[in-house]
Protein backbone atom coordinates (compact mmCIF):
# COMPACT_ATOMS: atom_id res chain seq x y z
CA UNK A 1 0.00 0.00 0.00
CA UNK A 2 1.03 3.17 -0.70
CA UNK A 3 1.81 6.15 1.81
CA UNK A 4 1.25 9.84 0.14
CA UNK A 5 4.52 10.75 1.92
CA UNK A 6 6.27 8.37 0.09
CA UNK A 7 5.04 8.34 -3.47
CA UNK A 8 7.34 8.96 -6.19
CA UNK A 9 7.19 9.68 -10.19
CA UNK A 10 7.44 6.73 -12.69
CA UNK A 11 10.83 6.11 -13.74
CA UNK A 12 11.66 8.42 -16.80
CA UNK A 13 8.26 10.35 -16.30
CA UNK A 14 10.13 13.80 -15.48
CA UNK A 15 12.97 15.61 -17.02
CA UNK A 16 15.64 17.48 -15.50
CA UNK A 17 16.12 21.05 -16.31
CA UNK A 18 18.70 22.31 -18.68
CA UNK A 19 21.00 24.54 -16.45
CA UNK A 20 22.96 26.71 -18.60
CA UNK A 21 25.89 28.66 -17.44
CA UNK A 22 26.89 26.44 -15.03
CA UNK A 23 30.65 25.60 -16.13
CA UNK A 24 31.98 23.03 -18.91
CA UNK A 25 31.61 20.21 -16.96
CA UNK A 26 27.62 20.66 -17.03
CA UNK A 27 28.25 20.85 -21.04
CA UNK A 28 26.04 24.05 -21.58
CA UNK A 29 29.05 26.33 -20.37
CA UNK A 30 30.93 29.24 -22.32
CA UNK A 31 27.89 30.40 -24.34
CA UNK A 32 25.91 28.94 -22.36
CA UNK A 33 23.88 27.40 -25.59
CA UNK A 34 23.76 31.23 -26.94
CA UNK A 35 25.97 30.48 -29.72
CA UNK A 36 28.90 33.27 -30.31
CA UNK A 37 27.58 35.92 -32.33
CA UNK A 38 23.93 37.34 -32.75
CA UNK A 39 21.38 39.62 -31.65
CA UNK A 40 20.06 36.71 -29.73
CA UNK A 41 23.63 35.98 -28.22
CA UNK A 42 23.71 39.45 -26.09
CA UNK A 43 22.58 39.81 -22.65
CA UNK A 44 18.96 41.55 -22.71
CA UNK A 45 17.98 41.08 -26.09
CA UNK A 46 14.44 41.08 -26.94
CA UNK A 47 12.48 41.85 -29.77
CA UNK A 48 8.56 41.84 -30.47
CA UNK A 49 7.27 38.76 -32.11
CA UNK A 50 6.14 39.98 -34.88
CA UNK A 51 9.87 41.78 -35.77
CA UNK A 52 10.94 40.96 -39.08
CA UNK A 53 14.63 41.65 -38.59
CA UNK A 54 14.84 44.74 -40.08
CA UNK A 55 12.89 43.63 -43.34
CA UNK A 56 9.45 45.46 -44.22
CA UNK A 57 7.10 43.76 -41.56
CA UNK A 58 3.65 42.25 -42.92
CA UNK A 59 1.31 44.18 -41.65
CA UNK A 60 3.31 47.36 -43.66
CA UNK A 61 3.68 44.86 -46.71
CA UNK A 62 0.36 44.04 -48.15
CA UNK A 63 -1.97 46.50 -49.63
CA UNK A 64 -4.75 48.19 -47.15
CA UNK A 65 -8.58 48.84 -48.17
CA UNK A 66 -11.85 49.77 -47.30
CA UNK A 67 -12.27 51.78 -44.39
CA UNK A 68 -15.06 52.06 -41.25
CA UNK A 69 -17.62 54.22 -41.53
CA UNK A 70 -17.73 55.50 -37.58
CA UNK A 71 -21.03 57.01 -38.31
CA UNK A 72 -22.69 53.50 -38.82
CA UNK A 73 -26.03 52.89 -37.56
CA UNK A 74 -26.93 49.21 -36.86
CA UNK A 75 -30.49 48.54 -36.16
CA UNK A 76 -31.90 45.92 -33.67
CA UNK A 77 -34.03 43.84 -35.39
CA UNK A 78 -38.27 42.76 -34.85
CA UNK A 79 -40.06 40.34 -36.93
CA UNK A 80 -43.53 40.73 -37.07
CA UNK A 81 -43.98 37.28 -36.05
CA UNK A 82 -42.47 38.04 -32.81
CA UNK A 83 -44.65 40.90 -32.44
CA UNK A 84 -47.28 37.88 -33.32
CA UNK A 85 -46.51 35.56 -30.36
CA UNK A 86 -45.86 38.43 -28.00
CA UNK A 87 -49.76 39.17 -29.27
CA UNK A 88 -50.94 35.67 -28.46
CA UNK A 89 -49.25 35.58 -24.95
CA UNK A 90 -51.62 38.81 -23.91
CA UNK A 91 -48.08 40.83 -23.62
CA UNK A 92 -49.38 43.60 -26.17
CA UNK A 93 -52.12 45.50 -24.64
CA UNK A 94 -50.38 48.53 -24.72
CA UNK A 95 -48.22 50.79 -26.85
CA UNK A 96 -45.15 48.81 -27.59
CA UNK A 97 -42.02 51.09 -27.55
CA UNK A 98 -38.09 50.12 -26.48
CA UNK A 99 -38.47 49.86 -23.01
CA UNK A 100 -41.23 47.27 -23.10
CA UNK A 101 -39.51 45.57 -26.24
CA UNK A 102 -36.70 45.29 -23.82
CA UNK A 103 -38.75 43.79 -20.80
CA UNK A 104 -39.92 41.37 -23.30
CA UNK A 105 -36.80 40.37 -24.49
CA UNK A 106 -37.49 41.15 -28.41
CA UNK A 107 -34.44 43.33 -28.42
CA UNK A 108 -31.04 43.43 -26.07
CA UNK A 109 -30.71 47.29 -25.43
CA UNK A 110 -32.64 50.74 -25.13
CA UNK A 111 -29.68 52.66 -26.46
CA UNK A 112 -29.46 50.54 -29.77
CA UNK A 113 -32.30 51.96 -32.34
CA UNK A 114 -35.13 49.60 -33.36
CA UNK A 115 -36.46 48.54 -36.86
CA UNK A 116 -39.42 46.42 -37.19
CA UNK A 117 -39.00 43.89 -40.55
CA UNK A 118 -42.20 41.95 -41.92
CA UNK A 119 -40.99 38.46 -41.78
CA UNK A 120 -44.12 36.72 -40.79
CA UNK A 121 -47.68 37.49 -40.35
CA UNK A 122 -49.88 39.79 -37.90
CA UNK A 123 -53.10 39.72 -37.13
CA UNK A 124 -53.03 41.47 -33.80
CA UNK A 125 -53.61 44.81 -33.05
CA UNK A 126 -50.22 46.93 -31.94
CA UNK A 127 -49.37 50.34 -31.64
CA UNK A 128 -45.57 50.43 -31.83
CA UNK A 129 -42.96 53.63 -31.10
CA UNK A 130 -40.04 52.46 -32.80
CA UNK A 131 -36.83 54.58 -35.10
CA UNK A 132 -37.49 52.54 -38.51
CA UNK A 133 -40.01 50.29 -40.15
CA UNK A 134 -40.10 48.61 -43.66
CA UNK A 135 -42.92 50.01 -46.20
CA UNK A 136 -44.14 46.36 -46.46
CA UNK A 137 -44.20 45.75 -42.13
CA UNK A 138 -45.85 48.90 -42.04
CA UNK A 139 -48.60 48.30 -44.60
CA UNK A 140 -49.27 44.70 -42.83
CA UNK A 141 -49.46 46.55 -39.34
CA UNK A 142 -51.81 48.99 -40.59
CA UNK A 143 -53.94 46.46 -42.16
CA UNK A 144 -54.42 44.34 -39.23
CA UNK A 145 -55.63 47.99 -37.55
CA UNK A 146 -51.82 48.75 -35.33
CA UNK A 147 -50.70 52.08 -35.48
CA UNK A 148 -46.88 53.55 -35.88
CA UNK A 149 -45.25 56.54 -34.34
CA UNK A 150 -41.60 57.00 -35.52
CA UNK A 151 -39.28 58.36 -32.80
Amino acid sequence: MDILSNLKYAEGSRKKRKRVGRGEGSGHGGYATRGMNGQRSRSGSKKRSWFEGGQMPLQRRIPKFGFTNIFKETYQVVNLNALQRIADENKADKVLNIEELKNLGLISSIKKPVKILAKGELKAKINLEVNAISKSAKEKIESAGGSIKLI
